[in-house]
């Protein structure tokens, strides 16, 4: 990293805006949004993320913030160590284009503490003459000499001591953000990633079968720990594109072509009503109550909106109580509470049976559940036990249902 790139993420994590960091420092957006980037590999965590078309600094970002402080304070002492300052303070178009890279710092400081270039450039393990053009640039930039050359060895001059202060105190700082960045970077290593569709509650398939999965996992002694995320059909495929999850359960097969993946289990979709509802069509629930879906962002509700968009009149589709939600525990307490009817998988409506009505509709429409995974033999062997708890808790909900109907005749 370069020390002009810290001082800028410092900004943009302050002002959480690319553009008034852009201008400020007469710098493009894509240079700004390059060193926030690269900030985040070096760190292994993120640290904004767009909203509603504004960037939004994340928890994570703010403790990365009070870690850059010292490194902030210790530029603004490197500008007027440089001489560049002015009127309104130091020259932060100067300091947003230090080219000098943390790894030359520790170098610098190597050198220091060894009294010789010959002795530091054997324990960095690198050519003297490297190492003496290193330090010839960092003179050259800074406009003085921080090194006396002897016959013994090198010594800081004035300049230099002032230097030495001012880099130790980045040095220092940087090293306690980058210790945390590699305990993160170990932890990801060793843990296995899963991503499913959002669960419709505690009771239901997807959500039974992840702690069934945690539980087997952990009995076995694995290495590799299991970190559990819940996100819509688009927002998976994303993620495994990006490495960011192992294994995705999703409700769509679309998009999986490069991935590993197999089908999880096979249903169909029904509509939910309120316990108290007496309409016996899916067209009379929809025209005389409000509905309420996942959104197109999930296999789910994109399958629901088309089989919407044929059957319900034009009219309703324009209307406001037609609301889309990514939150499934939302809509079966919109549904069991508040009058809404919506659409799920028939293997999601059993378990919340006891909450709602259960609709067929007039035509079969077939859904299926998918697993996808990457390469990693963890996550082919996390799959082979979701794809075994899957079909453990289905056929147990059928038995279920099948003893009840049985028990009502």
């Amino acid at each position: 990293m370069h020390l002009g790139a810290l001082f800028i993420i410092g900004h943009v994590l302050t002002s959480a805006s690319v553009r008034e960091t852009a201008r400020r420092f007469q710098l493009s957006p894509s240079t700004v949004s390059a060193a926030i980037r690269n900030a985040e590999t070096e760190l292994a965590m993120k640290l904004t993320e767009r909203a509603s078309g504004e960037l939004v600094t994340l928890i994570a970002g703010g403790g990365v913030l009070e870690g850059l402080e010292p490194i902030t304070v210790a530029i603004g002492e490197l500008c007027q160590f440089a001489g560049q300052v002015g009127a309104g303070g130091i020259d932060e178009a100067w300091a947003a284009r230090i080219p000098v890279k943390i790894v030359a710092i520790e170098r610098f400081l190597e050198v220091a503490d060894q009294g010789s270039i010959n002795r530091a450039a054997r324990r960095l393990h690198l050519g003297q003459p490297q190492l003496s053009l290193q330090l010839a640039n960092l003179e050259k930039f800074l406009g003085c000499r921080l090194f006396e050359r002897q016959a013994q060895g090198s010594t800081l001059t004035e300049e230099g001591r002032r230097a030495y202060q001012i880099f130790m105190a980045i040095s220092q700082a940087w090293n306690d953000l980058k210790s945390a960045a590699d305990e993160r970077y170990r932890r990801t290593a060793r843990s296995l990633r899963i991503g499913s569709i959002i669960p419709t509650g505690s009771e239901s398939w997807v959500a039974r079968c992840l702690g069934l999965l945690v539980s087997e996992w952990n009995a076995r002694r694995s290495n590799n720990a299991i970190s559990l995320i819940s996100m819509t059909a688009d927002d998976l495929r994303e993620a495994l594109k990006s490495g960011r999850i192992d294994v995705a359960i999703l409700d769509s097969v679309f998009g999986l072509e490069d991935f590993r993946h197999c089908e999880l289990l096979q249903t169909d979709m029904v509509v939910i009503a309120p316990l108290h509802s007496t309409e016996t069509t899916v067209a009379d629930l929809v025209a005389r109550h409000a509905i309420c879906m996942p959104s197109p962002r999930t296999g789910l509700g994109h399958a629901a909106m088309a089989f919407s968009a044929e059957r319900a009149p034009d009219r309703r589709l324009r209307s406001r109580d037609i609301t889309a939600a990514d939150s499934l525990p939302v809509i079966v307490d919109l549904v069991a509470n508040h009058g809404y009817v919506s659409f799920l998988g028939r293997v999601s409506a059993m378990p919340i049976a006891g909450k709602v009505r259960i609709v067929d509709l007039d035509e079969h429409l077939p859904m299926s559940y998918h697993v996808a995974f990457n390469h990693r033999k963890a996550a082919a062997d996390a799959c082979a036990v979701i794809i075994a708890a899957a079909a453990r808790i289905t056929s147990e909900a059928v038995a279920k249902a099948d003893a009840v109907r049985e028990s009502a005749a």
